[in-house]
């Protein structure tokens, strides 16, 4: 039987999520954009209410919640602003590779210090030259004794300058494309390990996305996750993992456009009567409506699916990929019904729809979404 019912606990996670990020993130997301400003104290209470690690199991410290869980945080935090959910979502796909694939000694080792305190991770697959087209990684690995030695430069990384553990996705042999394709866990202190040019973004500003440049980086060979050569099948599952997250702070953005959108519709008078009188804007509110709701449902879908140990490669680029574009739909419309107002920086909307686009480029353009899905419905 379908139950779309959530439990009390989740019902209870989700207020405390939702008014933590009203109350300490929303009033400064103004502030943090303009500045471009990566918030440490932000991270800090977030560790401090048990939120930083949410997805790790607890006997490694985190409290071990599921994929609709995170969800459900991810949309408040998206709701209040999308750089600040970014840090958070960032810390957590950075840590997944490790959960997914890290052994129980190395888990014991690094993640249960990670999570001992207010420490943020990073995933590193994209470089320059190689985005969509993860086979073309030119980051190396090369094994040396009992060492593996990493060099190479990671482009456009969350958290790339403030994180303390990354995930690093190096070849082994670039001769075998995605099949020589292996990934460690780095801390940050490694000599070798340096943050480089910080990026000016049009949105989600909050979030530190830098370079993050390897250059002779000694680690031990129990370092690697896996099996090894098999860090593409990794970075895939991470993905298929995190996507429905992603999705759920693109739906964030999108709830908070659309509430502003209505709030000003109800008490802009233009001739003789509130705009939410017009029908032409009432459509507009109704299809935001319609967007946000059904890109939630696709995302709770996703993550349930994930949780309940069901395949969900196809779902979850539904979801990431249906939530970024709405995003991206709901946010320009929201501009549109404040007029000249939403063009300005004393409205919010004009932030939301910065924010929104990156949704839909990262963690796997929209368009290689619909190529995964297109894939599994001719397969």
């Amino acid at each position: 039987m379908i139950d779309f019912s959530l439990t009390d606990e989740q019902r209870a996670c989700r207020k405390l999520v939702g008014d933590f990020a009203q109350k300490e993130i929303a009033p400064i997301a103004h502030e943090l954009d303009e500045e471009q400003r990566h918030s440490p104290e932000i991270v800090n209470k977030y560790f401090e209410i048990g939120l930083l690690h949410y997805s790790v199991p607890e006997e490694y410290g985190g409290a071990g919640l599921g994929s609709l869980d995170g969800c459900l945080f991810s949309e408040e935090l998206g709701a209040a602003c999308g750089g600040v959910a970014a840090t958070l979502g960032g810390n957590i796909l950075g840590l997944t590779p490790f959960q997914i694939a890290g052994s129980p000694e190395l888990k014991k080792e690094l993640l249960t210090t990670h999570c001992s305190g207010p420490n943020l991770a990073a995933f590193c697959l994209t470089e320059a030259d190689a985005g969509s087209d993860v086979a073309s990684i030119r980051t190396t690995a090369r094994p040396q004794g009992d060492e593996y030695v990493i060099n190479g430069t990671k482009r456009f990384i969350s958290n790339g300058g403030v994180a303390s553990l990354y995930s690093v996705f190096a070849t082994e042999d670039p001769q075998l494309g995605y099949k020589g394709i292996s990934v460690f866990m780095v801390p940050a202190e490694t000599p070798g390990v340096s943050s480089g040019k910080k990026e000016n973004k049009m949105g989600q500003r909050a979030t530190d996305t830098r370079e993050v440049i390897f250059e002779n980086v000694h680690i031990p060979i129990r370092y690697r996750l896996g099996e090894g050569n098999d860090g593409f099948k990794i970075a895939m599952m991470t993905l298929d993992e995190s996507r429905p997250g992603i999705g759920a702070a693109a739906v964030g953005i999108a709830r908070a456009a659309m509430e502003v959108a209505t709030a000003y519709a109800k008490g802009r008078i233009q001739f003789e009567k509130p705009i939410a009188a017009q029908q032409a804007i009432q459509f507009m509110l109704a299809d935001m409506a319609i967007k946000v709701d059904a890109a939630r449902l696709l995302c709770w879908h996703a993550a349930w699916l994930h949780d309940n140990e069901h395949r969900s490669s196809k779902e979850s680029a539904i979801a990431k990929c249906f939530a970024g574009d709405i995003a991206m739909q709901v946010t320009t419309d929201a501009v549109q019904v404040l007029g000249g107002y939403g063009y300005m920086k004393e409205y919010p909307v004009e932030k939301y729809m910065r924010d929104a686009k990156l949704h839909q480029i990262y963690e796997g353009t929209n368009q290689i979404q619909r190529l995964v899905i297109a894939k599994h419905l001719l397969s």
